[in-house]
């Protein structure tokens, strides 16, 4: 490619630019862009009283009437026992069944943040699950160590005869 050729393409963008139009020339682009018009496929309702809660809430893609809102509001039954659960004895919960409600509350709190659309109330049960999971799991697994230091203490202690 020649030398003046590719000084050329090089210098085009500069001449586009609007410092090198004329007045007339500048007005007419400006009026060629006023007169597009950008115009959404849904015309908004003018006189349309504003949508009380209760109706955006039961029109809503996670409202009243799906299953996106009713799935989790059944689902802070598990929450609520888990909570209960804080009163029993460590001895007496299921270190797999605690297990599995800490991952399925983390790994679903997450994924109801990736998935359309977003259910916030889901994630909000699953995160609670989890952390309920996690606290759980922590007093199975102190009980369990606390255990095994006192079968290795009774195992040291001497022997008196």
């Amino acid at each position: 490619m020649s030398a003046p050729n590719t000084f050329f393409r090089a210098s085009r963008p500069i001449f586009r630019s609007s410092q090198f139009f004329s007045s007339t020339q500048r007005t007419s682009t400006f009026r060629q862009n006023a007169s597009k018009r950008f115009q959404s496929t849904a015309a908004p309702e003018t006189n349309a009283a504003p949508e009380g809660i209760f109706k955006r809430m039961w029109n809503s893609p996670v409202g009243f009437k799906t299953v996106h809102f009713w799935a989790p509001v059944m689902k802070w039954a598990l929450v609520l026992a888990g909570i209960a659960d804080f009163a029993r004895p460590a001895e007496k919960l299921s270190l797999t069944q605690n297990a599995a409600l800490t991952a399925t509350g983390l790994i679903w709190t997450r994924w109801c943040l990736i998935i359309k659309p977003k259910n916030y109330l889901l994630a909000a049960v699953n995160f609670f699950l989890g952390m309920v999971g996690i606290v759980q799991v922590s007093r199975i697994t102190m009980w369990h160590q606390a255990q095994k230091k006192l079968e290795a203490d009774k195992t040291e202690a001497p022997v008196q005869a």
